[in-house]
């Protein structure tokens, strides 16, 4: 091993926080059992062994939307033969047919719909969190919270009071993609941007509502993008301790405008999960989203530094537009033995990483 090398791992080792020229270092390295090791030892010093998974039901309320990011398969424009928007009664019903499962979390997301007034969100929110009380509801994106501001008239901070009065629990990492604002003009212009996506976040945060935060990766990308955006993240967490979990999300390209492009390989993804764990030194999780990894990656990345699959899901269609070939749901058993296959102690959490149990 080079002095180089043996330099970041002594630093990892001894806990102590890598620069970013430390970082770049590292994302030039081939050597990915090397990261994978170094991830995998600051897994074990927060969470050893365990591994957490819940029990959730994804739900999208449209894919009507204005934005249209290159990105997307899954939006599309109002009159399209693919639209369509969920009514409250509908949303409700959809977490009514799963509750046999023994669901934890709604995870509701919608699309930046051109004619749907704030209210709309707010009554879904109301009737969910009346109808299921006792069931956390993980709902929107900083870049949905940023549009709800902006077609309602009221500032980030009252759209975001008055969503957690009718029931909002904590919120999801989705729309920061990348905060680039050279990916973003070229991507995905007519949404919030990176700063916007961090602004909205701390003032999610000042009101003490926990969320995620997420990252598209393997797209037109470069390295110090997608390292500056780590450590954006990294910046933000010092400054208000919000986030509960990173998720890295691999573009998926079929049916997309970037579809010419080829999907990140499995090496890829374990490469950016192991830096994320190493950058990312005060984030609690570091999850690995099955729905687009594909399971046997997934699996795979509870030895680089993983240590959380999400959960169930039941029904995922934003990724499956665009062409994943994973289910769209899965067991808790499944879950389970994953991760028993891998010599890790399964533990179901609730949304806010509250232990329900350890198998």
């Amino acid at each position: 091993m080079s002095e180089e090398w043996k330099w970041i791992e002594d630093k990892v080792k001894a806990g102590e926080r890598l620069t970013r020229e430390d970082a770049l270092r590292l994302s030039s390295n081939p050597d990915l059992l090397f990261l994978g090791r170094l991830a995998q030892e600051v897994k074990k010093r927060k969470t050893g062994d365990q591994v957490f998974f819940n029990v959730n039901r994804h739900i999208n309320l449209t894919n009507i939307c204005s934005s249209r990011c290159r990105f997307c398969a899954f939006s599309c424009d109002p009159g399209d033969p693919r639209a369509y928007t969920l009514t409250a009664n509908q949303a409700v019903k959809i977490v009514e047919d799963a509750l046999p499962l023994g669901i934890t979390e709604i995870h509701l997301v919608s699309a930046l719909h051109p004619d749907l007034p704030f209210a709309y969100y707010l009554e879904v929110v109301k009737r969910l969190k009346e109808r299921f009380p006792h069931i956390h509801l993980q709902a929107f994106t900083a870049v949905e919270i940023k549009y709800f501001s902006d077609i309602s008239g009221l500032s980030i901070r009252e759209v975001l009071t008055r969503l957690q009065e009718a029931g909002l629990g904590s919120m999801p990492g989705g729309g920061a993609e990348i905060f680039s604002p050279r990916i973003r003009a070229e991507l995905c212009p007519k949404k919030a941007s990176g700063e916007e996506w961090i602004e909205v976040m701390k003032t999610v945060h000042e009101l003490g509502i926990k969320s995620n935060a997420t990252m598209l990766f393997g797209h037109i990308e470069t390295d110090e993008e997608m390292i500056d955006h780590l450590l954006q993240l990294r910046q933000l967490q010092d400054d208000t301790s919000g986030f509960q979990s990173f998720i890295p999300l691999p573009f998926h390209p079929r049916h997309t405008a970037l579809s010419h492009l080829s999907p990140p390989s499995a090496w890829e993804a374990l490469r950016v999960l192991t830096l994320s764990r190493l950058i990312l030194d005060n984030f609690p999780h570091i999850k690995a989203f099955w729905i687009m990894l594909g399971l046997k990656v997934a699996q795979l990345s509870l030895e680089f530094g993983v240590n959380d699959l999400d959960g169930t899901v039941v029904e995922e269609r934003i990724v499956h537009a665009a062409g994943a070939s994973t289910e769209k749901g899965i067991t808790k058993e499944r879950l389970i033995e994953i991760i028993r296959q891998a010599g890790k102690v399964p533990v179901e959490r609730d949304t806010l990483y509250r232990i329900i149990r350890v198998y």
